[in-house]
């Protein structure tokens, strides 16, 4: 088993800009579906607490390039958690290219910073990250989580 979730994506034309290559903004989406599927394939219980009152904001994020990639280029979006708080988590994200013979090339890295809250929209306050979400999650990172009390 991998110590990263995966998300595997073809690039097409829609996400490429007059030059030819992926348009920033695509990495970030990409992010959070990433972030998306991890939740709906290993963590469905907190889709659910989501319909109730939990919410997931996305504090800040980040990416880094180092090469370009194009229209029906294969992309891994790998996902770890970097970083588990009381009430926030951080993920990393490696954009790997992966080639027709196998090979992989690293051709971005991006960070996103989430905070859980509860509450009603005009008074959201900061809550615990949920157990069924800390317990998905520790395959996936590269620290132990710690023994939540």
């Amino acid at each position: 088993m991998n110590d990263y979730f995966e998300y595997r994506h073809v690039v097409g034309f829609e996400e490429t800009n007059l030059v030819g290559n992926v348009y920033y903004v695509n990495y970030l989406r990409w992010q959070g579906r990433a972030r998306e599927l991890f939740l709906k394939e290993r963590a469905p219980e907190v889709l659910v607490d989501m319909r109730d009152d939990l919410k997931l904001f996305t504090l800040k994020v980040d990416c880094e390039f180092y090469a370009e990639i194009t229209a029906f280029d294969e992309v891994s979006i790998r996902m770890r958690l970097l970083e588990l708080g009381q009430t926030q988590l951080q993920f990393g994200f490696d954009y790997v290219r992966l080639d027709a013979g196998g090979g992989e090339t690293l051709v971005a890295r991006g960070m996103q910073r989430v905070a859980c809250m509860r509450g009603p929209n005009t008074r959201t306050v900061p809550a615990r990250v949920p157990d069924p979400l800390v317990r998905a999650l520790e395959p996936y990172t590269l620290v132990p989580v710690r023994a939540r009390s």
